[in-house]
């Protein structure tokens, strides 16, 4: 396998990949916030039938506000992604084979062995590539051709890197 292809220089393609990779690492905020608020207001709602309600009115409250806030930390990040990457944009490439994906970027490059490559998420724009837990790198599959990405899919589930379609 030896898969080629660039990857222009769109101001918005840094910021898409910001938000995949910030996406992935930051989720578990949205489901923390939706933990605390509903905690909160069942609380809230709990106590008002109490003696006791008017003093936790303040707990339960910190509690939803801190649900709602911990919810909109992922599009908060995902938001300033987008504004500050858009002076990233370079050239690159990626060239993929059946040892290594090497990325280029501007001057910079870089690569990760497929030996290292613990698992890869697909999501709806990329192939999100994990090195133990972490996601490392991502693969845009909409700048690959059909017969391109098709070939690489069918290499990473035969690897059992990606759960078969």
């Amino acid at each position: 396998m030896h898969i080629r292809f660039d990857v222009p220089a769109d101001p918005a393609y840094p910021g898409r990949v910001a938000a995949a990779l910030g996406g992935v690492r930051l989720r578990r905020f949205l489901y923390i916030g939706a933990v605390l608020a509903a905690v909160g207001v069942i609380g809230f709602a709990v106590s008002r039938g109490s003696a006791a309600g008017e003093r936790t009115t303040g707990l339960w409250t910190t509690l939803v506000l801190a649900g709602v806030l911990s919810m909109l930390f992922l599009p908060w990040v995902r938001w300033r992604a987008r504004r500050r990457s858009g002076g990233y944009a370079v050239d690159g490439a990626y060239e993929i084979t059946d040892d290594n994906i090497m990325m280029r970027s501007g001057s910079e490059s870089g690569g990760i062995a497929w030996d290292g490559v613990t698992r890869v998420k697909d999501t709806s724009d990329f192939w999100i590539v994990y090195v133990d837990r972490m996601p490392a790198t991502v693969i845009p599959r909409w700048l690959m051709s059909a017969e391109d990405a098709e070939t690489l899919r069918t290499y990473m589930t035969e690897r059992g890197l990606l759960a078969p379609r």
